[in-house]
């Protein structure tokens, strides 16, 4: 199967708007206790906006946990929202409930993820795909056996396997079963869960160009979920960045790839691996984030990714950014964006855990970041001077607050390297104490020794002791010949030769 021509939908972005999703919020609530009293939340969804085109597709991507699967089953109604709005075709279907969002199912259907759990093993492949005309009240023209063999063969199964169970299909074709079982009823909007994730590469080629395919015959919108970056890239119009339940960046697939501007963005396309084996010896820079993601439970104040960003700074930390678009068609929430001007110049010291961040960023990253965005900020900057002739030359002011910053910078990159070159106070201070305590422990050993003799004087002092103990003196030797008899201590001694020795010893 051949890739399909991605120029052809490139108009499709100036269609109508078929789905606008405004402050969207889910929050799941944590309780504990006998009263089952709620303690905290999980904050899944927490107040996100985009919009989609009819004809488009828009790609969600994201670490693991960052609401992506939640925000597809909130805008298909397959569970509650917390607050916000969810409008299709321009009708609110927020809070709708099973009767009013009936005749919205055969608009807005879903592909799920795990292609082994969203079939019932207990059906066979006919029943579950003619189950929408059951529920619907459809019958299409030919029967639904009919309409169920063609959906089979569009999406590349064969017929006769019909009366099938799903257990007795590999799992590329029982992700095609459930495509073939959201295209049913012909909708206007697939949300597609990751519908690769759990399959090989060469059948994930195989389901991305079917998709592709149905999308031009059917002229399909589609929401799709996915964290391979490159299937997002190959398949999506848009692509839409989420961290932490909030959405960071949107943006067309080519402004997002080639000049990412959220921090977080650029560390994601940094980890994209490049399948040329031309440049497999080439060095490829790659941006290590710093810890872990936060709790959804209790989620960083101001801008959720501070924690972990290399560009943080105090307004990070206590004021959340807004969407903003700060390039035609593309919109980001950061104070500090790549590739582009600062938001919040005012603000330059970096906090903590940005000087700890940083230090994992290779320098090359930091320069290619600040030269392309110099490049993007003159681009932008002859935009506009072509828009409005009067705005041609920068103002003075402007000249020297760009000074002031560039002269702040080289203050901050000569103190660094005076700190590198002199130790710094604590490390003398540590050295110090380190000396003195030495000195303290070394005077109580000599002193110890002082007092104490040494090994060579205890022994001669031993050896001295048992020669006296051996050799009788003169008056005892005296005694023993004027009397001729040894005395009674004596006698003893020689009858237990043992004890003698044992004293002669001590």
């Amino acid at each position: 199967m051949t890739i399909p021509a991605q120029a052809t939908r490139a108009d499709s972005a100036d269609g109508e708007i078929l789905l606008k999703v405004s402050g969207l919020k889910r929050h799941f609530p944590i309780r504990k206790g006998l009263l089952q009293r709620q303690v905290g939340a999980v904050h899944a969804v927490d107040g996100i906006d985009f919009e989609v085109r009819a004809g488009e597709t828009l790609g969600v991507v994201g670490e693991s946990g960052c609401g992506k699967s939640t925000m597809g089953r909130l805008i298909t109604r397959l569970d509650e929202p917390t607050a916000g709005t969810i409008e299709f075709e321009g009708k609110d279907i927020t809070h709708l409930g099973v009767s009013g969002m009936r005749p919205m199912r055969r608009d807005v259907q879903m592909v799920f993820q795990d292609p082994y759990s969203s079939l019932n093993p207990r059906h066979t492949i006919g029943t579950i795909i003619g189950a929408p005309f059951r529920l619907q009240g459809v019958e299409p023209e030919g029967g639904i056996k009919k309409e169920v063999q063609r959906l089979l063969s569009v999406v590349g199964l064969n017929p006769e396997h019909y009366n099938r169970y799903p257990h007795e299909f590999s799992g590329g074709q029982r992700q095609r079963i459930g495509i073939a079982r959201a295209l049913a009823l012909k909708p206007k909007l697939v949300v597609a869960d990751e519908p690769v994730s759990a399959l090989d590469v060469s059948i994930q080629a195989q389901v991305v160009n079917l998709m592709d395919d149905l999308q031009e015959e059917l002229g399909l919108t589609y929401v799709i979920i996915a964290h391979d970056l490159s299937v997002v890239r190959h398949v999506s119009d848009r692509i839409a960045v989420m961290y932490l339940g909030k959405m960071v960046e949107i943006a067309d697939r080519t402004s997002l790839y080639e000049a990412p501007m959220h921090p977080y963005t650029k560390a994601l396309m940094s980890a994209v691996p490049i399948p040329d084996p031309r440049r497999r010896g080439a060095k490829s820079e790659r941006i290590l984030l710093r810890g872990d993601v936060p709790s959804p439970i209790s989620p960083p104040s101001g801008c959720r990714f501070h924690t972990r960003c290399w560009k943080a700074t105090e307004i990070c930390k206590t004021t959340e950014p807004q969407l903003l678009e700060l390039r035609p068609g593309q919109r980001v929430a950061c104070h500090h964006p790549e590739n582009f001007a600062d938001q919040a110049p005012q603000d330059t010291v970096l906090l903590s855990a940005a000087k700890e961040a940083s230090e994992l960023v290779p320098d090359a990253v930091l320069e290619e970041s600040a030269e392309t965005s110099a490049a993007v900020a003159a681009e932008v900057a002859e935009t506009a001077a072509a828009k409005e002739p009067e705005a041609e030359k920068p103002s003075a002011t402007t000249v020297e607050v760009t000074e002031v910053e560039v002269a702040e910078v080289e203050e901050v990159e000569v103190e660094k390297a005076e700190a590198a070159e002199k130790p710094s106070v604590t490390e003398v201070e540590k050295t110090e104490v380190a000396e003195v305590v030495e000195v303290e422990k070394a005077e109580p050993a000599k002193a110890e020794a002082a007092e104490k003799p040494s090994v060579a004087e205890v022994e001669k002092t031993e050896g001295e002791k048992a020669e006296a103990a051996v050799e009788p003196s003169v008056t005892e030797a005296e005694a023993v010949e004027a009397t001729g008899k040894p005395s009674v201590a004596e006698a003893e001694k020689s009858e237990k030769p043992g004890t003698g020795k044992a004293a002669d010893e001590k």
